[in-house]
């Protein structure tokens, strides 16, 4: 690191030490001198160990480590979990500090502004009349998932939030001897909070509590950064002074309470209460904001004209106080917060805050609302107050229209084997078709199309159904009375896991019909209708191959084209990144995830439908994950199309919007991205992708048997993974309502991809982020011998194969070989362990060899200075959690039941995950 680079460092190593020492002394005072030499000693051998690793040191920490009692291992496991958290909470405050100071020194616009995206458009040839048209036809909608690894609870969320305001006063304020050590104390008093507030949930979260926990970050950073974002990027679009009028392209979506894959606790019951919930988050902050603006519109008529529309509406007002009778926008406000109470109470059964003025009428639709809020905002801009129009009435319209009444659209998604024993079941009973899963595909196309095209329901309330079907009619009954209560906004979406045919999205599209949210067409003429969008996900490496032909081929059905027709020509298709990386590993995950987008931006332009893409990214680079922006520039040509939906999963939600000026630079990010890929051709800027794609092809090629080869192929390598990581603790860790496995099985195939990828981050191997990558290219150049140079071409000139490795690069840069070995001790076999971890160690030194060669550097992360040094600051303090992990993982298994060795197992799990921090 450069001297400016250090300089520039030093508020961050200042917050570190300050916030290390205040848990140092919280430490010394709460459990005594004693704990706190005992937890320098373990950070001190544990450096040790992983400079050295030698057998003595191994030693010397096995015994430092077996010595402790139950109770000084918690007080030590805590310790080092709460620094972690400090250290995450200085980071995060330091990039603000980072990027406001490049800001107002008036640097160059940094990668991923909005800024420098629209530079990059306009140097690109691109108007800005041809920019604001994509605006207007975008999508770009981040959706909240209660995929569980997100480990931390909200009382310790808040506090840290807490913290992080503390930190920033301290930054952005000259504070007085006074006033700093009043800083001082209010930090002293919140680590001290954190230390005795209970790190872990005590029992399962419940899927309510999942929606309550997703609705915080609408709190915390969407409420207020997602209106000043369109604010922003109207003002960049505006000529001769007046900002350019946008739709509500950019929206927040949610799985929370709608994704009932392999969750029981999802029902319609569930469904119902989420909207609910979420409706009432929605309503508050329009009460709270038009109460405020209350306040800040005290305009005299006596000293001001106003528009006809707004005399009308405060004429209307059920206002008669003769303390406003000349304040005609607080009149008019008191009316629409009249109404907007009155609306709450009708469709939620909860009160406002504040009583209204008066009864009112309900507004029948949030577009009614935003309509009488921009009559204000008319006024204002027509009566020589645009400013006034400007600020929190501006945001105040815009988070309506954004919000609505429903505060985000809820997907809905199940496997499509469910879907198929519904749709069987209601057939059979029916009298249609006795055995409709024993069809062949055609046969099944054939008479789900004969009896979507029928108004005759299957479903009849008279006859006895399976709990399983009762269950998911009930789901899409629900969503249709949902639906007529909330907007249509509410509920727009159908996800159908593992999809595989043509039959499963037919038989979704049934299942619409029996609940009325598709009607047939009724008489010559007339053309189907369909309510909901139907839309496949494509998992597995098989299932990605076939996407294309699976969508040409239901483009071919005369019936499912006019249903497209209906929902304007467009259709999604979702791309699972965790299944097809457990499948086929990272390389082949990645490779069959670009074609599949090549293959189906051909068939969709065949048809002549919009093709709009949905990415099921997780937090970690092996279900996905890794930065945004790279990652969106890095989808070929032509696949972005200005609409683009992507998944923010577990752990990566609060790391990027607990903190709303992190929030907002995650959402800036999105639309940056997509505005970029849609108008640049990022990908052939220097030369044709194309001539690479060979290349990939027998590298992907060489990968998958690799990675097949171990994890599939390998006797004993289940019991392996199963014994060598914390698995089985991670499965009985209260984070999420959903179960750890799809089936009562101990196959790798039936895991959910969360905790395959979690566990191996647990233990320092990050096996899923790159295994088969050394094989693949070691094969490649000994069929090439002078094929380097091409890979090295391939890394500099393609972003795909760019992110790929990029991405790779950050994953091995946190694995830890030494300490991944102290795992593979708890695998009882000697033999299995020797064989797995040797072949696993020569992977990875192979994997670096050719990693660093194509780079062209000498280490890891050596394009990323602020990532590296935040390894190396956390280091110290997370590898002596996974010492710790160790001994209690060994001391768990070997019977002992003690209820605090659990607690400290998973107190680990916690700390561990928060220093990586995407590793789930």
């Amino acid at each position: 690191m450069s001297t400016t680079e250090f300089d520039k460092d030093e508020p961050l190593r200042q917050d570190i030490r300050l916030l290390g020492r205040l848990l140092g002394d919280t430490v010394r005072e709460q459990e005594g001198q004693a704990i706190f030499d005992l937890v320098e000693s373990i950070r001190q051998t544990a450096v040790l160990f992983a400079r050295e690793g030698e057998d003595r040191v191994r030693a010397g920490l096995n015994e430092l480590l077996v010595g402790l009692s139950r109770d000084e291992t918690m007080s030590v496991v805590r310790a080092f979990s709460y620094f972690l958290q400090l250290a995450n909470i200085a980071e995060d405050q330091h990039h603000i500090r980072r990027r406001r100071a490049h800001e107002i020194a008036g640097s160059p616009a940094r990668e991923g502004s909005l800024q420098k995206a629209f530079a990059s458009i306009q140097e690109a040839g691109v108007s800005l009349d041809t920019l604001a048209d994509c605006l207007r036809q975008a999508l770009v909608v981040p959706v909240l998932t209660a995929h569980p690894t997100e480990v931390q609870r909200q009382s310790t969320l808040q506090c840290q939030h807490a913290i992080a305001g503390l930190l920033e006063q301290r930054d952005r304020l000259q504070l007085t001897p006074e006033e700093e050590a009043e800083n001082d104390g209010e930090l002293a008093r919140l680590v001290l909070t954190l230390w005795q507030t209970r790190l872990m949930r005590p029992n399962r979260l419940k899927v309510v509590d999942e929606v309550k926990n997703g609705i915080n970050f609408f709190h915390e950073t969407f409420f207020t950064e997602l209106p000043r974002l369109y604010g922003q990027l109207e003002d960049l679009l505006a000529r001769n002074g007046e900002p350019e009028e946008l739709p509500p392209f950019f929206r927040i979506g949610s799985w929370i309470g709608g994704d009932r894959d392999g969750n029981p606790f999802v029902t319609a019951e569930i469904l119902t209460e989420t909207l609910r919930l979420q409706s009432a988050a929605a309503f508050n902050f329009y009460l709270e904001e038009i109460h405020a603006l209350g306040r800040e519109l005290p305009l005299s008529q006596l000293l001001i004209q106003v528009s006809p529309a707004l005399a009308a509406l405060s004429e209307a007002s059920p206002d008669t106080s003769p303390q406003r009778a000349d304040e005609p926008y607080r009149r008019a406000l008191a009316g629409i917060y009249a109404r907007l109470a009155a609306t709450i109470q009708a469709l939620d059964h909860q009160h406002s805050l504040r009583h209204p003025v008066a009864q009112a009428e309900p507004y029948p639709t949030a577009d009614a609302l935003a309509a009488d809020l921009a009559v204000l905002a008319g006024s204002l801009e027509q009566n020589g107050a645009a400013r006034l129009a400007r600020g929190r009435l501006r945001r105040l319209i815009r988070a309506v229209q954004v919000f609505g009444f429903h505060l985000a659209p809820v997907d809905l998604r199940q496997n499509s084997d469910v879907h198929a024993r519904s749709v069987a079941e209601l057939l059979a009973l029916a009298g249609r078709c006795a055995d409709y899963e024993a069809l062949p595909e055609p046969a099944r196309i054939a008479l789900l199309c004969e009896e979507l095209a029928t108004p005759r329901p299957l479903h009849s309330p008279w006859l006895d159904y399976s709990e399983e079907t009762r269950g998911e009619l009930a789901i899409f009954f629900a969503a249709r009375e949902l639906r007529q209560r909330y907007g249509a906004a509410a509920l727009p979406n159908c996800i159908i896991s593992k999809t595989d045919g043509v039959s499963d999205l037919l038989e979704v599209a049934l299942l619409l019909k029996e609940s009325g949210l598709l009607l047939p067409a009724n008489g010559p003429g007339a053309q189907p209708q369909l309510a909901m969008n139907i839309i496949p996900l494509f998992e597995t490496i098989g299932d990605l191959r076939q996407a294309g032909p699976v969508m040409d081929a239901i483009f071919q059905l005369p019936l499912y084209r006019q249903l497209a027709k209906s929902r304007g020509d467009e259709q999604e298709v979702m791309l699972g990144y965790s299944d097809s990386n457990k499948d086929g590993g990272f390389l082949t995950s990645g490779w069959e995830l670009y074609q599949a987008e090549v293959q189906l931006t051909r068939v969709f332009a065949r048809h002549g439908v919009r093709l709009r893409l949905f990415h099921g990214r997780g937090g970690s680079v092996g279900r996905g994950g890794g930065p945004s922006y790279q990652a969106i520039l890095a989808q070929p040509a032509g696949a972005v199309s200005g609409q683009i939906r992507i998944t923010e999963q577990g752990e990566v939600i609060a790391s990027k919007y607990a903190n709303p000026e992190v929030g907002r630079r995650n959402l800036e990010i999105l639309v940056a991205a997509t505005l970029e890929a849609t108008l640049t051709d990022h990908e052939n800027q220097v030369e044709r992708a194309e001539a690479f794609h060979p290349v990939m092809d027998e590298l992907s090629r060489r990968a998958f048997a690799a990675y097949r080869g171990l994890v599939y192929e390998t006797p004993g390598f289940t019991t392996y993974f199963r014994e060598s990581t914390p698995l089985s603790e991670i499965a009985n860790l209260n984070i999420g309502s959903r179960p750890a496995s799809r089936k009562k099985s101990e196959a790798i195939e039936d895991l959910r991809a969360i905790p395959w990828v979690f566990s191996w981050a647990q233990c320092r191997l990050m096996l899923p982020g790159w295994y088969g990558f050394g094989t693949a290219v070691n094969g490649w150049l000994e069929a090439n011998p002078e094929g380097l140079p091409v890979l090295q071409r391939m890394y500099r000139h393609w972003p795909f194969f760019r992110t790929l490795l990029s991405n790779m690069d950050m994953v091995l840069a946190k694995t830890d070989l030494a300490i991944a070995s102290r795992y593979a001790e708890l695998v009882t076999d000697p033999a299995l362990r020797q064989q797995v971890f040797d072949r696993i160690q020569a992977e990875w030194e192979l994997t670096r060899q050719h990693l660093l060669a194509i780079e062209e550097q000498q280490d890891f992360l050596a394009d990323n200075p602020l990532l590296k040094r935040s390894i190396r600051n956390r280091f110290p303090y997370m590898d002596p959690l996974n010492h710790l992990q160790v001994e209690l993982l060994r001391r768990h298994r070997s019977g002992a039941e003690d209820e605090r060795i659990a607690r400290g197992i998973h107190i680990t799990i916690n700390g561990i995950a928060a220093g990586l921090r995407n590793s789930g």
